[in-house]
């Protein structure tokens, strides 16, 4: 919609012309009549199809944006007049010209268009949405691990086994195998519905409940079953009963430990490839299409070789060499993972294919001019 404080004639004019109206004889709301409706008289305007009002003031700006916050809209203003700059401020994203706008309108907004060209918001929509999206995936990527991490002291009190991951086994993973992985989500490029989503909602949070339910409960449930499966495939292959003493210096204890280890990691590749989309299939997506992720997923797998198959791993960490046997065991669950992870984004691509278009877009927004 065009609020403005330019003559009735002019915002029609220019409405018709940028088809943000179908006529050219569309209604034009003023000032004057904005001062005689009452705020439910406004919210009824305002749920109409195609607004236009003019010979506007601040305050008639600001209340229109007020109006359709209070309806439920996500609203964006844009301006550079110094007479919008309360309305850019109330709104949930102002936007100001940067070279034709004033100093007064740019300091109040949330993002400047540099070159005045409208069509700049739509690439920072997609930038700023894209950003989000990556931290959410760092965040739920890195949240992971703590599970397995965390279940072995759980087993080891209440169960009575040999710790199955030391200390600082959970340090390599935390500060070192996790790394370059975890960052390289930061580099990853918008799927393909990145802009077809609709704004996110205010009550929203960064760590939101499903967020927290798909790292702990979810992946993080996958990880911590496939490492103590292998765990437990390595002590009782090796004749370990439940309730006997395993000495740490014993090199069945360091393949245990070992493989219990090199379970995460092989489940955390999987991991990244799970967080790298929300809807879109990592298939069509490109598992190597991230180049970054590729050398991060690399430099895990060097790590992981390096801390349970050489000697400076193994003094240092207390592991031991594994057999094939004992590296084949959490396949099946990093495979689990990402087949479950593509069944999901499928229901919710599905999902979205049976909503109306006009229920996925966002909102209408209010626009000064």
């Amino acid at each position: 919609m065009v609020v403005s404080g330019d003559h009735p004639l002019t915002v029609q004019a220019i409405a018709f012309e940028v088809g943000i109206v179908s006529s050219a004889t569309a209604a034009v709301h003023t000032g004057a009549d904005l001062a005689g409706w009452s705020s439910a008289a406004l919210r009824r305007a305002l749920a109409g199809e195609e607004m236009l009002f003019a010979r506007t003031s601040p305050l008639d700006k600001l209340r229109i944006v007020t109006a359709l916050q209070e309806m439920g809209h996500v609203v964006a203003v844009t301006g550079d007049g110094v007479n919008d700059a309360p309305a850019i401020k109330r709104a949930d994203i102002g936007i100001a010209m940067g070279k034709s706008g004033t100093d007064v309108t740019r300091e109040a907004a949330d993002m400047v268009l540099m070159d005045d060209n409208f069509t700049t918001i739509v690439a920072a929509v997609e930038e700023g949405r894209v950003l989000y999206g990556n931290i959410r995936r760092f965040v739920g990527y890195v949240l992971t691990s703590n599970v397995p991490e965390m279940l072995p002291y759980i087993a080891f009190v209440l169960l009575g086994i040999p710790l199955p991951l030391p200390v600082l086994l959970i340090l390599a993973v935390d500060l070192g195998t996790d790394m370059a992985p975890a960052i390289a989500l930061a580099t990853e490029s918008a799927e393909s519905d990145v802009m077809k989503q609709p704004p996110r909602p205010r009550s929203e949070r960064l760590l939101s409940p499903r967020l927290l339910l798909s790292g702990y409960v979810l992946w993080g449930l996958f990880e911590a079953l496939a490492g103590f499966a292998a765990y437990l495939h390595v002590l009782l292959a090796g004749g370990w009963q439940f309730g006997d003493h395993l000495a740490l210096t014993d090199p069945l204890y360091g393949q245990a430990i070992a493989a219990y280890f090199a379970a995460i990691v092989l489940c955390q590749v999987a991991n990244v490839l799970v967080w790298r989309t929300t809807h879109q299939s990592i298939f069509s997506k490109g598992i190597f299409s991230n180049r970054a992720v590729v050398v991060g997923v690399l430099t895990e797998l060097a790590l992981l070789a390096l801390i349970v198959e050489t000697e400076i791993g193994h003094s240092l960490f207390g592991t031991a060499s594994l057999p094939l046997a004992s590296w084949l065991v959490p396949i099946p669950f990093a495979l689990a993972m990402l087949g479950l992870a593509e069944l999901l984004k499928a229901m919710r691509r599905a999902r979205n294919a049976q909503v109306p278009p006009a229920a996925r877009e966002p909102r209408p927004s209010g626009s000064p001019s």
